[in-house]
Parts: structure tokens; C-alpha cells; sequence
């Protein structure tokens, strides 16, 4: 296998990564210089992220300690027992909402109840051109430029007037609106709960380092530099080199260190795992590409929390899809679960892959526990994308984050559902991933800003929030 692996302050003794003839060494493009084979030597210097971070306990065999599926604690101070974390991939609130919504573009409403509460996507883009129509095969068939570098030639200093023509990666595909029969059941969740249309992706550029920020709530690295050292990384493509953090906390820390529980649900996690040494699993029937690889099998570069040494390959924690149904129906859901689809099931662009299974796999999620005697009343469903995937959306995201430098990219939705979302609501309170970390602090806490990051300075999530439905008010900052 091509492909160096990287440490941040441990060597990953016995980490498996896997190969294959179709298959590189990391996910989602970008990446680091390739040193050669099995050297641990690192191809760039990882930023500093120790800053403020607490080491969580770890048992003899070096994973974080279990405090046990079944051990669910009290309620926090919003008697809101269970978060449920549902992250898909590459859309902006353009691409969605952008005709959902029905105020002119352009006019800041107030408002907030219904679409007449949040603008629409204007009719063509700052340089002339006409949206095309997102369906299916639209989104199987055109993945956009969402590098660092293209998205910022593309925001043009805020002026978002160069994604259909005058930057390099300009192409008429990247304004794109997603029809209501593609996405109905998205446009039914605004309408019966909760949306958020100022919520962007907190940093410009690729998946990983937007997914970054729900465990660490600051910047740890640009696009797709790095792959964790987790089972699974020499599956995806194309070849980046590997890291694992050590010694440092993460949101799953805080809600553990609560003495709260958490897991993050992957599918395709147990076929990579039951897979044998250098090789990859076989391709589902149903993935477009057909191949072992990106987007058919899973990636651990999509699950944030597998770049931390106290979660890697840690099966306390890091579960298959399959677990969250049983966990469901056995009463033992984490008060915390984060849900990742594959990627040909995530509504990434590209590759053949269709809008609609990502649709499918949300509803689902989102069905078993609207419908679930034991959790329906006590269970607060979040559900947003990673980032943009290089797709215009016409509001200017905010300029740099003042903690730590980086400039926020483009819209994208942030729907809270079940019993603790307002209904029908629209809120223009500005948020991003981070705001979610802050929101698990303070709600498993009552202590926010553990993280040292953004999570000190974003708002937090209750202006989407019904607050005649929890006991305290979850503060909007």
C-alpha cells in the first residue's frame, strides 16, 4: 500500500489499514506527500492543537473507559435525555431550501414562521446564470470543485459571483436547486419543526475538515489532508497520508466525562471490519460505482471521532448502523448518537450517486425514533450536512472566525426535530458545527467552551428550540 503513516503524539501500534487494486490510501481528496511505504514519519507537520486539552482517562488496553450502553443518565437542564446527530454531505441551503423558502432574495426577513420567513434563491447568480435542476441523475453525474482553494476563488471575497463562470473550477452545474420531489420529506421536517438559515459550514473546503469541528470545535486541518489511522483508511481513495491525535479531548469526552453515554453509528462499519487483511469489501449491489472503494464501502475520514486515539477502532464507541435500530428497540440508545451513511447513501455528489437513498436513510433514522414509545418524548434529532460541496448559495458566510483564523464557507441546512423543535420555525440566529459541540456541553454540562475553541464563542442552538418543552431554556448564544 501507497501511503505514509502520520502520528500526532503517539505511534498506533498495530492500526490496520487496508488495500487493494482499486484502492488508495485516504478519503476524499487533497492530501499529503507520500514518503514512502510504512515509515512513520510525518508528511506534513500537523497544527498544534494541544492548547487547552484535557486527556481523557483511558483503561489498560488504551481506549477511552466504558461507562456502558445501558448506563443512560439523568436528563441535563433541559430534560433533553437524547441527542441524535444526523450528518449528510455536500449541499447547501441553496441547493434544498432555495425553493422552499419564498422570501426575495435579498430581503433579511424577520419573520420567522414559514417559507415567507427565509429567502428564496434568486433566479440566476450574480453572473447570469440559471440554476439547473438537481435531481437524481443531476447529482450523480457532476461532483463540484469543493476544495479550499477553488471555494475561496469562488466566494470572491464575499461577493459569490464566480462559481458558474471566472474562476478556474467554475462550472454552470454548480448552481443547482434540488426539486421538491427529490427532497420532499427535508422540506416536510422545515415545515412541521425547526430550520436554521444561517448556519454555515464553519471552515471553506472539503468534508473532513468541516466534520472536524463537531468533535473539536477549532481547526485541526484544510480539506481532506489526512486520514485517520483507523481500520478502513487504505479503502478510500485517493492516497493521503494518516493521523491519529492523542491526549486530546473531544466532544464524545465531555458527554462521557458527564458520565453521559455515546456512540457514533456507521454504515458498512462491520463488513470493513469482518473483512480480511489487505483487502477491501465488495461493493453493495445497489452503489452506482460498483467498486471497493469510495463511495461504496465505509470511510473512517467521514467519522470525526475515529481520528482520536481513545476512539480509534474502539468498538465501544465506534458501532455499525445496525446497532442504532437495536439499540432503539432494546432501550439502550446513547443519550449521544452520531449517524454517518456511507457515501453512496449520504447525497455526496458524484460517482453515480443519487439524492434519493440519502433521503431514504434520514427518513428512516428519523422515523424509528418519532415513532418509538421510549424515546419519541425525550429525543432531540439534529440533522445537517458537512459542508457546501462547492454548490452556490447567495448569502456571504461570515469572515474568519475570531478564535482561530479560518474563514467560513457557504450555507448549509441545520433542521432540529421531534418534540423539543419549535414548529414551522425559521431562525437567522448565525451558527455553525460548533454550535452543536456548544449545545451538547451545555446540555450535558451546564458548562460551556470544555473545548477550548469556537465552542466558547458561537451561538448556541435555542432559537430552534420550543422552550414551553424543556424545563430550562437552551440559550441561543
Amino acid at each position: 500500500m501507497r501511503g505514509t503513516s502520520v502520528t500526532f503524539g503517539v505511534v498506533v501500534a498495530g492500526a490496520i489499514a487496508f488495500a487493494c487494486g482499486a484502492c488508495g490510501g485516504g478519503g476524499g481528496g487533497g492530501g499529503g506527500a507520500d514518503t514512502g511505504d510504512g515509515g512513520q514519519v510525518a508528511d506534513a507537520a500537523p497544527p498544534d492543537n494541544d492548547a487547552g486539552q484535557v486527556i481523557l482517562p483511558v483503561d489498560a488496553g488504551g481506549g477511552a473507559i466504558d461507562s456502558g450502553d445501558a448506563g443512560i443518565v439523568d436528563a441535563g437542564p433541559s430534560k433533553i435525555e437524547h441527542v441524535v446527530v444526523i450528518v449528510q454531505e455536500n449541499h447547501t441551503f441553496d441547493t434544498y431550501f432555495g425553493r422552499y423558502c419564498t422570501a426575495p432574495s435579498g430581503s433579511n426577513p424577520s419573520c420567522n414562521t414559514g417559507p415567507a420567513c427565509c429567502e428564496a434563491a434568486p433566479d440566476t447568480e450574480p453572473s447570469g446564470s440559471s440554476p439547473v435542476v438537481l435531481d437524481d441523475q443531476q447529482n450523480g453525474a457532476h461532483d463540484p470543485n469543493h476544495t479550499q482553494a477553488c471555494e475561496l476563488s469562488e466566494m470572491n471575497g464575499g461577493a459569490m459571483d464566480k462559481y458558474t463562470q471566472g474562476a478556474a473550477c467554475s462550472n454552470a452545474g454548480n448552481f443547482a436547486i434540488a426539486p421538491a420531489s427529490v427532497i420532499q420529506p427535508y422540506l416536510d421536517y422545515a415545515k412541521d419543526y425547526a430550520i436554521a438559515d444561517r448556519y454555515f459550514q464553519p471552515i471553506v473546503g472539503q468534508t473532513s475538515s468541516n466534520d472536524m469541528y463537531l468533535a473539536a470545535a477549532k481547526y485541526v486541518f484544510t480539506d481532506n489532508t489526512y486520514e485517520p489511522a483507523a481500520t478502513g483508511h487504505g479503502c478510500a481513495d485517493p492516497i493521503v497520508g494518516t493521523i491519529t491525535y492523542n491526549g486530546q479531548m473531544t466532544s464524545a469526552d465531555v458527554v462521557l466525562n458527564a458520565g453521559a453515554t455515546f456512540a457514533d453509528f456507521a454504515v458498512g462499519f462491520d463488513v470493513m471490519y469482518a473483512t480480511p487483511l489487505f483487502s477491501c469489501p465488495s461493493a453493495p449491489p445497489d452503489c452506482p460505482l460498483g467498486l471497493p472503494t469510495l463511495p461504496c464501502v465505509y470511510d473512517p475520514g467521514d467519522v470525526p471521532f475515529e481520528y482520536y486515539a481513545q476512539f480509534q477502532n474502539n468498538h465501544s464507541y465506534m458501532k455499525d448502523y445496525t446497532e442504532y435500530g437495536k439499540a432503539i428497540d432494546m432501550k439502550t440508545l446513547p443519550n449521544v448518537s452520531f449517524l454517518k451513511a456511507v457515501t453512496y447513501m449520504n447525497e455526496h455528489p458524484g460517482y453515480g450517486d443519487k439524492i434519493s437513498p440519502g433521503v431514504a436513510f434520514v427518513s428512516g433514522a428519523v422515523q424509528k425514533i418519532l415513532t418509538s414509545p421510549d424515546y419519541k418524548d425525550n429525543t432531540l434529532i439534529l440533522l445537517t450536512w458537512d459542508e457546501g460541496g462547492g454548490f452556490f448559495d447567495h448569502i456571504k458566510p461570515p469572515d474568519t472566525s475570531a478564535v482561530d483564523n479560518q474563514p467560513y464557507g457557504t450555507r448549509v441546512p441545520l433542521l432540529a426535530i421531534g418534540r423539543f423543535a419549535k414548529k414551522n420555525y425559521v431562525s437567522h440566529v448565525v451558527m455553525e458545527h460548533s454550535s452543536i459541540v456548544k449545545f451538547l456541553e451545555w446540555n450535558f454540562t451546564g458548562t460551556t467552551g470544555q473545548l477550548g475553541g469556537r465552542d466558547a464563542q458561537v451561538n448556541n442552538i435555542g432559537s430552534l428550540i420550543d422552550q414551553t418543552q424543556v424545563a430550562t431554556p437552551v440559550p441561543e448564544n
